[in-house]
């Protein structure tokens, strides 16, 4: 298929599919991509390990509140951190937590219990969340927060991005609280906008023009220190390289989830908070603990709450209700084992969709519709499995997004090779036409899965006519004259046989054949032939004048007509045929044709169209002609004028 053929065609349609391919992305991007990326990241990219046995999950769970009801008091919160200060070689205590107020429903010695803990652990790391309202009830400026908690992280590109202020406060501090706490960190998490599933860790969030880290990256600093934003990865001296993505409000990463455990929310080590509680007071009871503080020698420890009641969780990609605190353990594990899913950048991914679309248009061009539609059910098929290797190696392209596009390109192009087919077509049954007769054309392509040789006997009228002396006066003319008057005549007398119903048959030298009655069903076929021919001898006494005055030669024509009974249909062999007609009929009309020179006259009919036209012609009757190949003499008609 010669795809470039009409190349305006070609060049709008190609600005039309590009527009719809950027319409069906947007859609894709925007509600399809992150279902089945949640999808691979849950069968592929998790299928690994369990999270790291470095990090420990203390729970508030449902054991834990059917021995204390919810809300706890927090002198409770303060007997978990003291064991794991007291007795443990915790590396971080972590509480995935905020406190904006005392409180209020237990004793004020329960505050005091918490807050004096809290200062005595130099590796307590608490929460703190940004509020997009106004917060009134702190009493700790901006200025004061930042006064206490600097860490050290280098944007070695601060003026990169035009940052939006979303975030109007930061949660309230309870003054107890901030002058205990020696480490905190934001609890945001951002889901997405969309289906609100959590895909991405906000490691840094911009407020009021700087950069403050999350819980899971203080924790992390916490161990090891400096942190610089550079090459659009955050890096350290330890050998952390984290690609990283800007937008107008956070710096973020994309979670490596991890495998969850059998029959578990969680993706680590979890231990229930009475426990930790209890083992504590066994210890200061002087009794063997219910779990040995040993096992938590060396390791991160975070603290949350996943209860009825107190539930805190996360839709992410592997879990509806994936714990926050499980969640913080995740982000963590993936700083501290350069863990991430690193998505495709905008411009691999319209790569991909540039490069499956020009693929599926290329076989769509060149390959039959069977092969061409299972070459790209295999072509997507192998997409699909790459993108699984891919996700396997924690690298996430678009999945759906090129496959929508391959599919709006298979439609377009099947439809473009449909139209372009389909303009051939009418080009070629054009072209055809100026050789057969449009009338046969359509006869043939309507019948076209029964075209084979053979014919049916019909009665039809033959008119046949010719120019006088022709011969002799092309002798003094060009060849390229000759064709000028000729193509004039020829192109004259055409759309007169065709507003008769005639079908112009063959051109014969300077001869026209035309036949009346087939293939066009016509019951007047006779009457229509005569005055298709009367109205050619007025059209040829209109050129005569013309040519006259152009210096052209004068010509005469005669006609001669005959209706009778004749095979009509597709004569000549199984490769090449030929509509036309054949019998008696059209060598008598042949035969009458040229009586014309011997009687002089213009138009004669043979007494069989007689028959049919006597009731609209004038005529003089010529009587006892003999016909060659007959015989029997015959009567023939000049016609003198429609009456």
């Amino acid at each position: 298929m010669k795809i470039f053929k009409g190349k305006a065609f070609f060049f709008k349609s190609i600005l039309l599919h590009i527009f719809l391919v950027s319409i069906i992305a947007l859609i894709s991007i925007t509600f399809w991509e992150n279902p089945v990326y949640d999808f691979f990241v849950h069968s592929v990219v998790n299928r690994g390990q369990h999270g790291s046995n470095n990090i420990q999950l203390v729970m508030i769970d449902n054991k834990s509140i059917d021995v204390y009801r919810w809300p706890w008091a927090r002198s409770l919160y303060a007997e978990i951190i003291d064991y794991f200060h007291q007795y443990t070689k915790a590396k971080v205590i972590v509480f995935d937590a905020i406190v904006t107020n005392l409180d209020t429903s237990n004793t004020p010695s329960s505050d005091k219990i918490f807050f004096d803990t809290v200062k005595n652990v130099p590796n307590f790391i608490g929460g703190y969340m940004f509020q997009t309202g106004i917060s009134n009830d702190s009493s700790i400026s901006d200025e004061k927060f930042n006064n206490k908690f600097k860490y050290n992280i280098t944007d070695k590109y601060p003026k990169s991005q035009n940052n939006i202020d979303i975030y109007k406060s930061i949660s309230a501090y309870p003054e107890a609280y901030y002058n205990a706490i020696k480490h905190t960190g934001s609890v945001n998490f951002i889901t997405d906008r969309v289906d609100g599933v959590l895909r991405k860790s906000s490691d840094l969030l911009y407020y009021k023009g700087k950069l403050y880290p999350s819980l899971s990256l203080v924790s992390y600093m916490f161990l090891y220190n400096n942190i610089e934003i550079e090459d659009n990865c955050l890096v350290d001296e330890h050998g952390l390289k984290l690609p990283i993505k800007r937008t107008s409000y956070d710096i973020n990463h994309n979670i490596k989830f991890y495998k969850q455990h059998n029959e578990s929310l969680y993706t680590h080590n979890k231990y229930s908070a009475i426990d930790i509680i209890d083992s504590y007071r066994q210890i200061k009871a002087g009794k063997k603990p219910l779990i040995d503080p040993k096992n938590f020698d060396g390791k991160i420890i975070i603290i949350g709450a996943n209860a009825m009641n107190a539930e805190d969780v996360l839709h992410t990609p592997i879990s509806l209700k994936q714990p926050g605190a499980d969640v913080q353990a995740t982000v963590i594990d993936n700083f501290l084992n350069n863990d991430y899913i690193l998505p495709f950048t905008t411009l691999q991914n319209i790569s991909v969709i540039i490069t499956l679309c020009i693929i599926t248009f290329i076989i769509i061009s060149i390959l039959p519709f069977l092969p061409s539609l299972l070459g790209l059910i295999g072509i997507a098929i192998i997409y699909i499995v790459i993108c699984a290797i891919l996700f396997n190696h924690d690298i996430a392209p678009y999945v759906i997004t090129p496959l929508a596009a391959q599919l709006s390109t298979m439609i377009f192009g099947y439809s473009y090779r449909f139209i372009l087919e389909g303009r051939n077509k009418e080009k070629i049954k054009n072209a055809m036409g100026k050789y057969l007769s449009q009338d046969i054309m359509k006869n043939v392509v309507q019948n076209i899965d029964d075209v084979k040789l053979g014919g049916k006997k019909a009665t039809v009228t033959v008119l046949f006519s010719d120019i006088r002396g022709f011969t002799s006066m092309s002798e003094n003319m060009t060849a390229e004259e000759v064709s000028v008057i000729l193509n004039e005549y020829f192109s004259e007398m055409e759309p007169i046989i065709s507003k008769y119903n005639g079908v112009i048959n063959k051109f014969i030298g300077d001869a026209v054949m035309a036949i009346f009655g087939e293939p066009i069903q016509d019951i007047n076929h006779a009457q229509n032939a005569v005055k298709c021919a009367y109205e050619m001898l007025k059209k040829v006494e209109q050129l005569r004048e013309k040519w006259l005055l152009e210096g052209k030669p004068k010509i005469e024509i005669g006609i001669g007509i005959n209706t009778g009974e004749a095979f009509v249909g597709n004569i000549g062999s199984e490769k090449r045929l030929e509509y036309t007609v054949i019998g008696d009929t059209v060598n008598i009309a042949s035969r009458i044709e040229g009586y014309n020179k011997v009687y002089k006259t213009n138009l004669l009919i043979s007494s069989s169209t007689y028959t049919h036209v006597s009731d609209i012609v004038d005529v003089i009757k010529i009587a006892d002609v003999t016909i060659r190949g007959k015989s029997k003499k015959m009567d023939i008609y000049e016609v003198l004028r429609l009456s």
